[in-house]
């Protein structure tokens, strides 16, 4: 069953059929968020997202990160500047019509999963979608499978 639909900027509609989201600093105790713990987390959620869904492939959207500490000169960390990602890290699977012109797409799909970051705990849908994941290249990265 699809969750919600996602028109990608190449008109082409996706169906979420399943979804994770969990806080992108869960369990972040103490110290703050910069460059080296950020690679860290995204590596783990793509990993992740490949355990979860092996049979399809696994794209991330490469996640916009801030730096508040910009030009505040001698202000030193230990870890280096503060970087902050968006709070929640997403993945998800969806499915759309065939990659393949020759696939019969009553017999044929396409998934992909995909992990992102987004600013909100609300599922992406229509257009409203975060610009980022509308811009995933389907038919570049989806696998097409047989109903």
């Amino acid at each position: 069953m699809t969750l919600t639909r996602v028109v990608l900027a190449s008109g082409r509609t996706v169906g979420l059929s399943h979804l994770r989201l969990s806080s992108t600093y869960d369990g972040l105790l103490e110290g703050y968020p910069h460059q080296a713990l950020n690679d860290r987390r995204v590596k783990r959620l793509v990993a992740a997202a490949t355990a979860e869904y092996p049979r399809t492939p696994t794209h991330l959207v490469p996640p916009p990160r801030e730096h508040p500490d910009d030009g505040r000169a001698g202000r030193t960390r230990p870890f280096g500047p503060v970087e902050i990602l968006p709070p929640v890290a997403c993945i998800g699977l969806f499915e759309s019509a065939p990659v393949a012109p020759d696939n019969d797409p009553v017999l044929h799909g396409s998934s992909l999963t995909i992990v992102w970051f987004q600013a909100t705990p609300q599922p992406p849908s229509g257009h409203d979608a975060d610009q980022g994941l509308r811009e995933v290249a389907w038919e570049e990265l989806a696998e097409d499978y047989e109903i």
